[in-house]
């Protein structure tokens, strides 16, 4: 019987990883642990725990990192963690070594969504998903992706780095986190406001916290579960406020991915937003993904979607592994 197969998903924060059987119709994941980043020196160390924990020594891997997958020397943006491709599949005892963009794995991943794995927001209910899609998500990070079928009939990702394009300020506050941001960072991204330290920073913007250098260890920002948390029981008009922008700012940036991809679905992935979902159905999303002027009325008709599976960027580095025959089961 052959061995299983290794997969991870490897953020800012966390590393995941699982095992994976070959051969399946659709991958099932089984040994999912859970890796601080911070309690490792790097990701050849926190692979080793995990099979070691495991007491399984499998002969392919796919690894979902987050940065840039390509070429054989790797550095992750969020992470002091750097590692060469070769050098780390021999390290692993590995014959084959697949690397890809952690967010390119999350996409991937929703091509095989089960309908009770993901919400409906917004369009017309049913399982059929719509290429183009554009799938976005906050968490350590800002993910972006284009997910569309090939030619043979298989879905196909295309990676980018959509989070680091400039955050576009559309009111007096937004042009206030933007100059806070700004001044921390040097240049305001989207994922500086659209990840788990984000919602730090803007409730540190709309407090009137000073902004003082991204060098400089800032330790007093409120933690992100707490404001997440305060928000969501009502007691807090600061955190509130800052999970409303936060909506805002997303349902903006959703907008431009579906105009920038001609997408028929957006997918919302990441960490965060399962969290808060009927927050986020009350709060200015709608509202700010359909201000786009001119094409408003195109956007009514896009599905918008929230992927509630808890591990999609395992889930899609296992169909990297074993990709299935057709769509859906059928053959094109």
């Amino acid at each position: 019987m052959n061995a299983p197969s290794l997969v991870g998903d490897i953020g800012g924060t966390n590393a995941r990883f699982a095992l994976v059987e070959p051969g399946m119709e659709r991958p099932v994941l089984r040994d999912i642990r859970l890796l601080p980043t911070a309690e490792f020196a790097g990701l050849e160390q926190a692979a080793r725990n995990y099979l070691a924990q495991v007491a399984v020594q499998p002969a392919r891997a796919a690894l979902a990192v987050a940065c840039p997958a390509r070429g054989d020397d790797i550095r992750l943006i969020n992470r002091a963690w750097a590692f060469n491709r070769r050098e780390l599949a021999a390290a692993l005892g590995l014959e084959e070594l697949i690397l890809l963009n952690d967010f390119g794995a999350a996409a991937l991943g929703v091509s095989a969504l089960a309908p009770a794995e993901s919400e409906l927001l917004y369009g017309q209910p049913g399982p059929a998903l719509a290429d183009p899609v554009s799938v976005i998500g906050p968490g350590t990070g800002m993910g972006v992706a284009l997910l569309v079928r090939g030619a043979s009939g298989q879905w196909q990702v295309i990676e980018t780095e959509g989070g680091h394009v400039s955050f576009a300020a559309l009111d007096a506050e937004e042009r206030h986190i933007h100059d806070w941001l700004s001044t921390r960072h040097g240049r305001a991204s989207i994922e500086r406001a659209l990840c788990g330290r984000g919602l730090s920073e803007i409730h540190a913007a709309l407090t009137d916290r000073p902004p003082s250098r991204r060098s400089t260890p800032d330790a007093a920002l409120r933690p992100p579960a707490e404001i997440l948390g305060a928000a969501l029981s009502g007691e807090d008009r600061a955190a509130r406020a800052t999970l409303a922008r936060f909506c805002a700012i997303l349902g903006s940036v959703a907008g431009d991915a579906a105009l920038f991809h001609g997408a028929r679905t957006v997918a919302i992935a990441g960490g965060i937003v399962p969290r808060f979902i009927p927050f986020l159905k009350s709060s200015a999303f709608r509202e700010r993904f359909l201000d786009k002027g001119r094409f408003a009325a195109h956007l009514e008709a896009v599905k918008v979607q929230v992927v509630t599976h808890p591990e999609p960027g395992l889930l899609g580095a296992a169909l990297k592994l074993e990709p299935p025959l057709f769509i859906d089961g059928t053959p094109p």
